[in-house]
């Protein structure tokens, strides 16, 4: 093949850098082929000449490739994981599930073992938190009084709620709903409690029209 064909080459450009957005890796040479519906060789050689005329970078032995719109993104980011949802509401029984894999920006949402879940319910809506918004949550085993938390009971059950602190007295960990409107002055109080991580960040359901 002698002539390269500046759609198929627009077309390999638009595709890896898709490739990137969604995985933060570049794609082989056989997925492009599929993904733009050429032979593997041709992919090849469609790259090879795609790097002599500057639209992008190839390097064959490592199989990295560079388009301009790659090379504008963050390299400092972290992989983060969608574990699904967890409720603003009662406790309830929640498994871990991994749904997929997101990269987070290192300069918006910092360094450290990050994981993400999405809200359900209305019981944090005075924190900002409404029903289907996506929360980034910092694993640790520590909280101060006021942390937005991941809560797991002593009955294996799960949470998201505000952490007020140890009663004194009960030695209860103590719970807060954040809704007053709705549930004033309701908290949940268990014996046993173990944080799972510390709300962080807020990427809110475009559905409820609040701005990021």
């Amino acid at each position: 093949m002698n002539t390269k064909s500046t759609e198929v080459m627009n077309r390999i450009l638009s595709f890896v850098d898709g490739w990137f957005a969604d995985r933060h890796v570049s794609p082989s040479i056989g997925e492009i082929a599929k993904g733009v519906g050429i032979g593997k060789t041709t992919a090849y050689r469609y790259l090879v000449e795609m790097d002599e005329k500057g639209m992008l970078e190839y390097d064959g032995p490592s199989k990295r490739i560079v388009t301009r719109t790659i090379s504008r993104f963050s390299t400092d980011t972290a992989s983060c994981p969608v574990v699904g949802s967890i409720p603003c509401g009662s406790a309830e029984n929640e498994e871990e599930n991994i749904l997929e894999y997101v990269s987070l920006p290192a300069s918006v949402f910092g360094k450290g073992e990050l994981y993400i879940l999405k809200a359900s319910g209305d019981s944090m809506t005075d924190e900002g938190i409404d029903d289907g918004d996506l929360i980034v949550i910092r694993k640790t085993a520590e909280a101060v009084k006021g942390d937005i938390i991941v809560a797991l009971t002593g009955e294996n059950e799960n949470t998201l709620k505000m952490y007020g602190g140890v009663d004194g007295v009960t030695h209860e960990a103590v719970l807060l709903y954040r809704n007053e409107e709705k549930y004033p002055g309701k908290e949940i109080r268990v014996k046993e409690l173990t944080v799972q991580g510390v709300a962080r960040h807020i990427i809110k359901d475009c559905r409820n029209r609040t701005a990021l």
